[in-house]
């Protein structure tokens, strides 16, 4: 496999541009993600996707946060309106009926992004919604006990696969616990270490083997006072260590003002710190060339989790979407979507 730069980069427009595309080939990024920006209509968008390809010469993996609610890049008319996460959760009459609506939805929400060339989906949440969560996250999560958020996770997980999308899971190691919204303030999580191995920890523990995931930025003072999931190297050692998860690392986007610095010294410190791919989402060039000059190629390991990654990348199965809406309506009584 050809070396890749440790970045995942975002594009400005709804169209490739001539500089982009130039930038693209020379640095080899190791995949792409897409926002609302860059979404008008599915051929538009099946056109991005392919040029985003062919302006790297490899099938790279593309990216997209798809979760439903308020984070949902494809919307209306031309793609499904799903409500917030932790609504449909609550509104089913247990947890396994939860799972099973959210697996069905999560099944249709893969042929939607397959058939644009999106074959990625920042998708399960492994994050607890308790009574501090910031707003920004809390509807999005998919329960409030650790066995609901696995339950709906899995099935989460399984129906992307089954639709061959690659799930991203996020936000290592727990993001439940922030009481700011990290887009602008950088939390800092002050439970023990028994809780957050009971709690936070324990969703993508039981997920360990998906094959990609993502970083939070949160202090947690436990384990390192000073410096944000994202770029301590003690909390991805919990991560690989204590939570066992052995698939490509990303951080979480690397222009939240969670964290400090100059881009570069945010992506450099992350990569230092353990994560395999900066993500950088906001498709400026500049900064783009800021992060692509200090995070530098894959390191062998990292390359070898991307392949193994990628391997897994599967073929969407045949289904009938029509019959997967009839058994979601029914399950959800008319209410899960709409």
């Amino acid at each position: 496999m050809t070396a890749r730069l440790a970045a995942i980069f975002g594009c400005a427009e709804a169209r490739l541009l001539a500089d982009e595309r130039d930038f693209y080939r020379d640095v080899q990024p190791a995949g792409f993600i897409l926002f609302a920006r860059n979404v008008e209509d599915p051929s538009q968008l099946a056109r991005l996707t392919a040029d985003l390809r062919e302006a790297v010469g490899w099938n790279a993996p593309v990216l997209v946060d798809q979760e439903g609610g308020r984070v949902q890049r494809l919307r209306a008319p031309h793609w499904r309106e799903w409500a917030p996460p932790l609504d449909t959760v609550m509104s089913a009459p247990d947890t396994p009926t939860a799972a099973k609506i959210m697996g069905l939805r999560m099944r249709i929400i893969a042929q939607e992004l397959r058939a644009v060339g999106i074959d990625a989906d920042c998708a399960p949440l492994g994050d607890l919604a308790l009574d501090e969560t910031h707003p920004f996250l809390r509807n999005r999560c998919y329960g409030t006990s650790v066995d609901q958020v696995i339950a709906v996770a899995r099935a989460v997980a399984d129906g992307l696969m089954a639709g061959g999308v690659l799930p991203v899971m996020k936000h290592l190691p727990g993001h439940g616990r922030s009481y700011t919204d990290t887009h602008h303030a950088l939390p800092t999580v002050t439970a023990d270490r028994d809780t957050l191995v009971a709690e936070d920890y324990a969703p993508f523990r039981a997920l360990n083997g998906l094959p990609m995931a993502m970083t939070g930025h949160l202090v947690f003072a436990a384990c390192d006072a000073e410096r944000p999931a994202t770029q301590s190297p003690e909390m991805i050692r919990v991560i690989r260590e204590e939570i066992g998860f052995a698939g490509l690392l990303m951080t979480d986007d690397l222009n939240m003002q969670a964290l400090s610095g100059t881009l570069a010294e945010r992506a450099a410190r992350a990569i230092a710190a353990g994560c395999d791919i900066a993500l950088h989402c906001k498709g400026d060039m500049g900064e783009m060339l800021q992060v692509a000059s200090a995070c530098g190629e894959l390191t062998p390991a990292a390359q070898a989790r991307l392949q193994a990654a990628l391997a897994r990348r599967p073929a969407s199965d045949t289904v009938d979407i029509a019959a997967l809406e009839a058994d979601l309506a029914a399950l959800s009584r008319g209410g899960a979507h709409g």
